[in-house]
Protein backbone atom coordinates (compact mmCIF):
# COMPACT_ATOMS: atom_id res chain seq x y z
CA UNK A 1 0.00 0.00 0.00
CA UNK A 2 1.19 3.32 -1.14
CA UNK A 3 1.37 6.33 1.68
CA UNK A 4 -2.27 7.93 1.88
CA UNK A 5 -0.35 1.64 -4.37
CA UNK A 6 12.96 -7.56 -18.10
CA UNK A 7 14.22 -6.99 -21.02
CA UNK A 8 13.70 -3.96 -23.50
CA UNK A 9 11.70 -5.97 -26.63
CA UNK A 10 14.36 -5.53 -29.48
CA UNK A 11 11.89 -4.96 -32.04
CA UNK A 12 10.41 -2.36 -30.44
CA UNK A 13 13.51 -1.01 -29.94
CA UNK A 14 14.24 -1.27 -33.41
CA UNK A 15 11.14 0.20 -34.72
CA UNK A 16 11.51 3.27 -32.59
CA UNK A 17 15.31 4.04 -33.80
CA UNK A 18 13.90 3.41 -37.52
CA UNK A 19 11.66 6.44 -37.47
CA UNK A 20 13.59 8.36 -35.27
CA UNK A 21 15.16 10.61 -38.07
CA UNK A 22 12.12 11.49 -39.55
CA UNK A 23 9.82 12.32 -36.35
CA UNK A 24 9.28 15.72 -35.00
CA UNK A 25 7.55 16.58 -31.49
CA UNK A 26 4.02 17.62 -31.60
CA UNK A 27 3.27 21.32 -31.19
CA UNK A 28 1.66 21.91 -27.47
CA UNK A 29 -1.44 22.01 -28.38
CA UNK A 30 -4.18 24.53 -25.64
CA UNK A 31 -5.20 22.95 -23.10
CA UNK A 32 -8.90 24.90 -23.60
CA UNK A 33 -9.17 28.40 -23.51
CA UNK A 34 -8.62 29.91 -20.39
CA UNK A 35 -11.27 32.63 -20.50
CA UNK A 36 -13.77 29.26 -20.63
CA UNK A 37 -12.57 27.53 -17.50
CA UNK A 38 -13.85 27.91 -14.70
CA UNK A 39 -13.01 25.90 -11.06
CA UNK A 40 -14.80 22.57 -10.60
CA UNK A 41 -15.16 20.50 -7.75
CA UNK A 42 -17.28 17.09 -6.67
CA UNK A 43 -20.48 18.54 -5.91
CA UNK A 44 -22.01 15.58 -5.41
CA UNK A 45 -21.65 11.54 -4.98
CA UNK A 46 -23.34 8.05 -5.03
CA UNK A 47 -22.31 4.68 -4.35
CA UNK A 48 -21.93 2.91 -7.34
CA UNK A 49 -23.04 -0.71 -5.85
CA UNK A 50 -22.72 -2.08 -9.11
CA UNK A 51 -18.86 -2.10 -9.85
CA UNK A 52 -18.16 -3.11 -5.87
CA UNK A 53 -20.51 -6.13 -6.33
CA UNK A 54 -19.10 -7.25 -9.42
CA UNK A 55 -15.59 -7.25 -7.84
CA UNK A 56 -16.81 -9.27 -4.96
CA UNK A 57 -18.51 -11.60 -7.16
CA UNK A 58 -15.43 -12.62 -8.86
CA UNK A 59 -12.86 -12.29 -5.67
CA UNK A 60 -15.47 -14.94 -4.45
CA UNK A 61 -15.45 -17.21 -7.17
CA UNK A 62 -12.66 -19.56 -6.39
CA UNK A 63 -12.23 -20.64 -10.23
CA UNK A 64 -8.61 -21.04 -9.53
CA UNK A 65 -5.82 -20.71 -7.09
CA UNK A 66 -4.06 -17.97 -8.89
CA UNK A 67 -7.42 -15.70 -9.33
CA UNK A 68 -7.64 -12.61 -7.74
CA UNK A 69 -9.32 -12.44 -4.27
CA UNK A 70 -8.37 -8.57 -3.28
CA UNK A 71 -5.68 -5.87 -4.06
CA UNK A 72 -5.04 -2.48 -3.83
CA UNK A 73 -3.29 0.10 -6.59
CA UNK A 74 -6.48 -0.08 -8.71
CA UNK A 75 -6.41 1.47 -12.07
CA UNK A 76 -7.94 0.77 -15.39
CA UNK A 77 -7.78 0.81 -19.00
CA UNK A 78 -10.24 0.89 -21.55
CA UNK A 79 -8.71 -1.41 -24.66
CA UNK A 80 -9.54 -1.04 -28.44
CA UNK A 81 -11.81 -3.78 -28.62
CA UNK A 82 -14.11 -2.81 -25.54
CA UNK A 83 -12.46 -4.72 -22.78
CA UNK A 84 -11.45 -3.19 -19.73
CA UNK A 85 -7.80 -4.39 -18.36
CA UNK A 86 -8.05 -3.46 -14.48
CA UNK A 87 -4.07 -3.43 -13.04
CA UNK A 88 -3.35 -3.93 -8.89
CA UNK A 89 0.04 -3.55 -6.87
CA UNK A 90 -0.36 -6.04 -4.05
CA UNK A 91 -2.55 -8.75 -4.81
CA UNK A 92 -3.95 -12.03 -2.77
CA UNK A 93 -4.80 -14.86 -4.51
CA UNK A 94 -5.80 -18.39 -2.93
CA UNK A 95 -9.42 -19.13 -1.92
CA UNK A 96 -12.23 -17.29 -0.30
CA UNK A 97 -14.42 -19.77 2.38
CA UNK A 98 -17.47 -18.95 3.84
CA UNK A 99 -18.47 -17.84 7.10
CA UNK A 100 -17.93 -17.86 9.95
CA UNK A 101 -14.24 -16.79 10.08
CA UNK A 102 -11.67 -18.12 12.88
CA UNK A 103 -12.81 -15.31 14.78
CA UNK A 104 -16.35 -16.61 14.79
CA UNK A 105 -17.40 -13.29 12.65
CA UNK A 106 -19.79 -13.67 10.03
CA UNK A 107 -17.04 -12.52 7.24
CA UNK A 108 -15.67 -14.20 4.32
CA UNK A 109 -11.87 -15.00 4.44
CA UNK A 110 -9.11 -15.83 2.63
CA UNK A 111 -6.64 -18.52 3.25
CA UNK A 112 -4.67 -20.96 1.36
CA UNK A 113 -5.57 -24.08 -0.06
CA UNK A 114 -3.17 -26.80 2.12
CA UNK A 115 -3.87 -24.47 5.05
CA UNK A 116 -1.22 -21.23 5.98
CA UNK A 117 -0.70 -18.08 4.82
CA UNK A 118 -2.45 -16.82 1.85
CA UNK A 119 -0.29 -15.87 -1.30
CA UNK A 120 0.54 -11.97 -1.84
CA UNK A 121 2.12 -10.74 -4.86
CA UNK A 122 3.13 -7.30 -5.76
CA UNK A 123 0.94 -6.91 -9.02
CA UNK A 124 -1.83 -8.69 -11.39
CA UNK A 125 -3.86 -7.72 -13.73
CA UNK A 126 -7.91 -8.70 -14.04
CA UNK A 127 -9.47 -8.77 -17.50
CA UNK A 128 -13.42 -7.22 -17.82
CA UNK A 129 -15.76 -8.10 -20.63
CA UNK A 130 -17.50 -5.77 -22.91
CA UNK A 131 -20.58 -6.56 -21.46
CA UNK A 132 -18.54 -5.69 -17.19
CA UNK A 133 -17.88 -9.03 -16.10
CA UNK A 134 -14.74 -10.07 -14.91
CA UNK A 135 -13.93 -12.89 -16.82
CA UNK A 136 -9.44 -13.60 -16.03
CA UNK A 137 -6.41 -12.66 -13.81
CA UNK A 138 -3.63 -12.01 -15.47
CA UNK A 139 -0.37 -12.94 -13.47
CA UNK A 140 3.20 -14.48 -14.08
CA UNK A 141 4.45 -17.78 -13.19
CA UNK A 142 2.11 -20.81 -13.14
CA UNK A 143 -0.99 -21.98 -11.52
CA UNK A 144 0.49 -23.91 -9.22
CA UNK A 145 2.73 -21.27 -8.62
CA UNK A 146 1.71 -17.89 -9.31
CA UNK A 147 3.94 -14.44 -9.82
CA UNK A 148 3.33 -11.16 -10.17
CA UNK A 149 2.41 -10.20 -13.52
CA UNK A 150 4.71 -7.78 -13.79
CA UNK A 151 8.14 -9.52 -12.34
CA UNK A 152 9.43 -8.12 -9.16
CA UNK A 153 12.87 -6.14 -10.18
CA UNK A 154 16.43 -8.20 -9.76
CA UNK A 155 17.80 -8.04 -6.36
CA UNK A 156 14.78 -7.58 -4.71
CA UNK A 157 11.77 -5.13 -4.12
CA UNK A 158 8.34 -5.27 -6.14
CA UNK A 159 6.75 -3.21 -8.99
CA UNK A 160 3.33 -1.25 -8.66
CA UNK A 161 1.54 -0.63 -11.95
CA UNK A 162 -0.19 2.86 -12.04
CA UNK A 163 -1.87 4.23 -14.96
CA UNK A 164 -1.75 2.72 -18.54
CA UNK A 165 -2.80 3.95 -21.96
CA UNK A 166 -3.84 2.76 -24.87
CA UNK A 167 -1.16 4.21 -27.73
CA UNK A 168 0.36 4.16 -31.20
CA UNK A 169 3.42 1.28 -31.15
CA UNK A 170 5.30 3.94 -32.60
CA UNK A 171 4.32 7.66 -33.66
CA UNK A 172 1.67 7.32 -36.40
CA UNK A 173 1.48 3.58 -36.42
CA UNK A 174 -1.30 1.63 -37.07
CA UNK A 175 -0.92 -1.48 -34.77
CA UNK A 176 -1.37 0.03 -31.20
CA UNK A 177 0.35 -1.36 -27.47
CA UNK A 178 -0.84 -0.77 -24.30
CA UNK A 179 1.57 1.29 -22.01
CA UNK A 180 1.47 0.39 -18.20
CA UNK A 181 3.57 2.64 -16.33
CA UNK A 182 5.08 1.04 -13.18
CA UNK A 183 6.81 2.26 -10.06
CA UNK A 184 9.80 0.53 -9.03
CA UNK A 185 10.64 0.44 -5.43
CA UNK A 186 13.58 -1.06 -4.11
CA UNK A 187 13.64 -3.40 -0.46
CA UNK A 188 13.31 -0.56 2.34
CA UNK A 189 13.00 -1.16 5.95
CA UNK A 190 11.45 2.34 8.71
CA UNK A 191 10.12 4.72 7.05
CA UNK A 192 10.61 2.26 3.33
CA UNK A 193 8.62 0.13 4.95
CA UNK A 194 6.60 -0.39 1.26
CA UNK A 195 9.62 0.02 -0.56
CA UNK A 196 12.33 3.02 -1.37
CA UNK A 197 11.56 5.15 -4.62
CA UNK A 198 13.54 3.91 -7.05
CA UNK A 199 12.95 4.16 -10.63
CA UNK A 200 9.79 4.63 -13.27
CA UNK A 201 9.24 2.26 -15.87
CA UNK A 202 7.19 1.46 -18.74
CA UNK A 203 5.86 -2.06 -19.51
CA UNK A 204 4.86 -2.77 -23.02
CA UNK A 205 1.70 -4.90 -23.38
CA UNK A 206 0.66 -6.60 -27.17
CA UNK A 207 -2.88 -6.51 -28.26
CA UNK A 208 -5.21 -7.98 -28.15
CA UNK A 209 -3.25 -11.14 -26.36
CA UNK A 210 -2.28 -8.61 -23.64
CA UNK A 211 1.31 -10.29 -23.88
CA UNK A 212 4.06 -8.84 -22.11
CA UNK A 213 6.72 -7.87 -24.52
CA UNK A 214 9.51 -6.07 -22.42
CA UNK A 215 9.91 -3.20 -19.47
CA UNK A 216 11.67 0.24 -19.85
CA UNK A 217 13.42 2.37 -16.88
CA UNK A 218 12.29 5.71 -18.51
CA UNK A 219 13.10 7.41 -14.98
CA UNK A 220 16.52 6.07 -13.48
CA UNK A 221 17.15 6.75 -9.72
CA UNK A 222 20.04 8.35 -10.99
CA UNK A 223 18.31 11.76 -11.52
CA UNK A 224 18.13 12.14 -8.09
CA UNK A 225 20.16 10.87 -5.31
CA UNK A 226 18.04 11.43 -1.92
CA UNK A 227 14.87 9.00 -2.20
CA UNK A 228 12.78 10.92 -0.53
CA UNK A 229 12.83 13.66 -3.30
CA UNK A 230 12.91 11.27 -5.84
CA UNK A 231 9.74 11.42 -7.88
CA UNK A 232 7.81 8.15 -9.26
CA UNK A 233 6.00 9.47 -12.30
CA UNK A 234 2.17 7.87 -13.28
CA UNK A 235 0.04 8.46 -10.46
CA UNK A 236 -1.70 10.28 -13.79
CA UNK A 237 -1.78 10.17 -17.14
CA UNK A 238 -3.78 12.52 -19.63
CA UNK A 239 -3.85 12.56 -23.33
CA UNK A 240 -3.97 15.76 -24.43
CA UNK A 241 -3.69 16.49 -27.87
CA UNK A 242 -0.26 15.02 -29.49
CA UNK A 243 0.98 14.71 -25.77
CA UNK A 244 0.18 12.81 -22.65
CA UNK A 245 0.76 14.34 -19.40
CA UNK A 246 1.90 12.42 -16.46
CA UNK A 247 1.70 13.30 -13.00
CA UNK A 248 4.07 12.08 -10.16
CA UNK A 249 4.73 12.49 -6.58
CA UNK A 250 7.88 12.29 -4.26
CA UNK A 251 7.80 10.45 -1.38
CA UNK A 252 9.39 12.52 1.46
CA UNK A 253 9.15 9.90 4.63
CA UNK A 254 9.02 12.46 6.99
CA UNK A 255 5.70 14.02 5.49
CA UNK A 256 2.11 12.89 5.16
CA UNK A 257 2.07 15.07 2.10
CA UNK A 258 3.69 14.92 -1.23
CA UNK A 259 4.13 17.21 -3.89
CA UNK A 260 2.98 16.96 -7.52
CA UNK A 261 5.25 16.79 -10.64
CA UNK A 262 4.32 16.78 -14.02
CA UNK A 263 6.47 15.35 -17.01
CA UNK A 264 5.06 14.95 -20.93
CA UNK A 265 5.71 12.51 -23.86
CA UNK A 266 4.33 12.65 -26.98
CA UNK A 267 1.48 10.37 -28.23
CA UNK A 268 3.71 6.79 -28.71
CA UNK A 269 6.49 7.71 -26.87
CA UNK A 270 5.65 6.66 -23.53
CA UNK A 271 8.60 3.62 -23.19
CA UNK A 272 10.95 5.85 -25.07
CA UNK A 273 13.24 7.76 -22.25
CA UNK A 274 14.43 10.23 -24.17
CA UNK A 275 11.40 11.67 -25.73
CA UNK A 276 9.97 12.46 -21.40
CA UNK A 277 10.19 16.49 -20.89
CA UNK A 278 10.02 17.32 -17.34
CA UNK A 279 8.45 20.83 -16.02
CA UNK A 280 10.25 22.86 -13.72
CA UNK A 281 7.94 25.18 -12.78
CA UNK A 282 8.36 27.48 -15.86
CA UNK A 283 9.73 25.50 -18.74
CA UNK A 284 10.04 21.94 -20.52
CA UNK A 285 13.77 20.21 -19.39
CA UNK A 286 14.99 16.68 -20.50
CA UNK A 287 16.88 16.04 -17.09
CA UNK A 288 14.60 14.81 -14.59
CA UNK A 289 16.59 16.24 -11.82
CA UNK A 290 15.56 19.49 -12.47
CA UNK A 291 11.55 19.06 -12.30
CA UNK A 292 10.03 21.50 -10.32
CA UNK A 293 6.59 20.89 -7.94
CA UNK A 294 3.43 21.65 -10.07
CA UNK A 295 1.49 21.69 -6.38
CA UNK A 296 3.95 22.24 -3.57
CA UNK A 297 2.91 20.28 -0.35
CA UNK A 298 2.67 22.69 2.59
CA UNK A 299 0.01 23.70 5.54
CA UNK A 300 -3.44 22.25 4.48
CA UNK A 301 -2.03 21.68 0.91
CA UNK A 302 -0.25 19.04 -0.85
CA UNK A 303 -1.07 15.23 -2.55
CA UNK A 304 -1.25 11.61 -1.57
CA UNK A 305 1.90 9.56 -3.53
CA UNK A 306 -1.84 8.06 -5.23
CA UNK A 307 -3.67 10.61 -6.55
CA UNK A 308 -5.59 11.05 -9.90
CA UNK A 309 -6.46 13.51 -12.32
CA UNK A 310 -9.33 14.01 -15.22
CA UNK A 311 -10.24 16.48 -17.51
CA UNK A 312 -14.06 18.24 -17.19
CA UNK A 313 -14.39 19.92 -19.99
CA UNK A 314 -11.22 22.81 -20.43
CA UNK A 315 -10.78 22.59 -16.64
CA UNK A 316 -8.20 20.11 -14.53
CA UNK A 317 -8.87 18.44 -11.91
CA UNK A 318 -7.09 16.64 -9.27
CA UNK A 319 -8.29 14.30 -6.74
CA UNK A 320 -6.27 13.06 -3.88
CA UNK A 321 -6.81 12.00 -0.24
CA UNK A 322 -6.87 15.38 2.59
CA UNK A 323 -3.33 14.85 3.14
CA UNK A 324 -3.38 17.82 4.57
CA UNK A 325 -6.29 17.70 7.05
CA UNK A 326 -4.32 16.47 9.94
CA UNK A 327 -4.73 14.07 12.12
CA UNK A 328 -6.60 10.69 10.68
CA UNK A 329 -8.15 12.92 7.65
CA UNK A 330 -4.84 11.34 5.51
CA UNK A 331 -6.84 8.07 5.28
CA UNK A 332 -10.34 8.92 5.67
CA UNK A 333 -11.65 11.72 3.06
CA UNK A 334 -10.75 13.06 -0.56
CA UNK A 335 -10.56 16.51 -1.68
CA UNK A 336 -9.69 18.33 -5.17
CA UNK A 337 -7.64 20.86 -7.17
CA UNK A 338 -8.39 22.03 -10.31
CA UNK A 339 -6.55 24.37 -12.91
CA UNK A 340 -6.61 25.30 -16.48
CA UNK A 341 -3.40 23.54 -17.76
CA UNK A 342 -1.68 20.43 -15.82
CA UNK A 343 1.29 22.70 -14.99
CA UNK A 344 -1.23 24.82 -12.96
CA UNK A 345 -1.39 27.17 -11.04
CA UNK A 346 -3.40 24.46 -9.47
CA UNK A 347 -6.09 26.19 -6.87
CA UNK A 348 -7.62 24.36 -4.08
CA UNK A 349 -7.93 22.25 -1.65
CA UNK A 350 -11.52 22.53 -2.10
CA UNK A 351 -14.17 20.43 -0.36
CA UNK A 352 -13.91 17.29 1.50
CA UNK A 353 -15.61 13.79 0.54
CA UNK A 354 -15.74 10.92 3.02
CA UNK A 355 -15.99 7.65 0.97
CA UNK A 356 -17.88 5.12 3.29
CA UNK A 357 -16.24 2.07 4.32
CA UNK A 358 -17.15 -1.64 4.77
CA UNK A 359 -18.61 -2.30 8.41
CA UNK A 360 -16.09 -3.90 10.30
CA UNK A 361 -15.60 -4.51 14.53
CA UNK A 362 -13.09 -2.29 15.00
CA UNK A 363 -14.12 0.79 12.25
CA UNK A 364 -11.48 3.15 13.56
CA UNK A 365 -8.29 0.92 11.98
CA UNK A 366 -10.58 0.80 8.69
CA UNK A 367 -8.82 3.39 6.17
CA UNK A 368 -9.55 4.27 2.81
CA UNK A 369 -6.95 5.66 0.50
CA UNK A 370 -5.87 6.03 -2.99
CA UNK A 371 -8.99 7.93 -5.62
CA UNK A 372 -9.03 6.68 -8.90
CA UNK A 373 -10.79 8.42 -11.47
CA UNK A 374 -12.03 5.31 -14.60
CA UNK A 375 -13.13 8.18 -17.00
CA UNK A 376 -13.76 5.26 -19.58
CA UNK A 377 -17.06 4.51 -17.46
CA UNK A 378 -18.11 8.36 -17.43
CA UNK A 379 -22.12 8.04 -17.80
CA UNK A 380 -24.56 11.10 -17.32
CA UNK A 381 -22.22 13.30 -17.06
CA UNK A 382 -20.66 11.26 -14.14
CA UNK A 383 -17.43 9.79 -13.49
CA UNK A 384 -16.59 6.68 -11.70
CA UNK A 385 -14.45 7.02 -8.83
CA UNK A 386 -12.83 4.07 -6.97
CA UNK A 387 -10.86 3.86 -3.46
CA UNK A 388 -8.82 1.16 -1.83
CA UNK A 389 -9.91 0.28 1.50
CA UNK A 390 -7.48 -1.54 4.10
CA UNK A 391 -7.04 -1.73 7.60
CA UNK A 392 -4.14 -0.12 10.17
CA UNK A 393 -3.87 -1.12 13.46
CA UNK A 394 -1.93 -0.32 16.22
CA UNK A 395 1.57 -0.22 15.99
CA UNK A 396 2.89 -3.87 16.45
CA UNK A 397 -0.50 -5.47 14.90
CA UNK A 398 -0.08 -6.92 11.73
CA UNK A 399 -2.61 -6.58 9.27
CA UNK A 400 -2.93 -9.46 7.38
CA UNK A 401 -5.12 -11.73 9.92
CA UNK A 402 -7.82 -8.79 9.82
CA UNK A 403 -6.94 -8.11 6.16
CA UNK A 404 -7.51 -12.15 5.20
CA UNK A 405 -10.22 -12.62 8.06
CA UNK A 406 -12.35 -10.18 6.14
CA UNK A 407 -12.13 -10.03 2.12
CA UNK A 408 -14.28 -7.03 2.29
CA UNK A 409 -11.45 -4.92 3.82
CA UNK A 410 -8.80 -5.16 0.92
CA UNK A 411 -11.17 -5.04 -2.33
CA UNK A 412 -11.94 -1.77 -4.10
CA UNK A 413 -15.28 0.06 -3.91
CA UNK A 414 -16.81 2.29 -5.76
CA UNK A 415 -18.54 6.07 -6.21
CA UNK A 416 -20.48 8.03 -9.00
CA UNK A 417 -19.06 11.52 -8.35
CA UNK A 418 -20.60 14.92 -10.56
CA UNK A 419 -18.26 17.85 -10.81
CA UNK A 420 -19.81 21.48 -9.95
CA UNK A 421 -18.32 24.94 -9.95
CA UNK A 422 -15.62 25.75 -7.64
CA UNK A 423 -14.31 29.55 -6.55
CA UNK A 424 -10.59 30.70 -6.90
Amino acid sequence: MSKGPMIRAATVAALLLAVAPLWTPPRAAPSGRVADCTGRRIASWSVDSGHTAEFARYGDGNARRDDWTGGDGTHSVRLPDGRTLWLFSDTFLDRIQPPPNSQGQKRRWRTADAGGVPLLRHNSAVVMSRSGRLERTLTGGTAAAPGPFFADPPGGGRRWPVRASVEPRTPGAHEKVVRVLLWNRAPGTGPWIFGVPHATEVATLSLPALRLEGVTETVGPASVADPGRRVLYGAAAVRDGGWTYVFGSDDPPSSPASSAFLARVPAGRLADRGSWRFRDGAHWRRQAGRAGPVLRAGGRRGVGSAFTVVRDGPAWVLITMDTGGGGAAGMRAVTSYWSCSPHGPWHGPNGRLTPPRPPAPDPQHVVVYNPQIHPEFTANGEFLLSYDVNWLGPPGVPADPRVNGDVELYRPRFLRVRMGPAGR
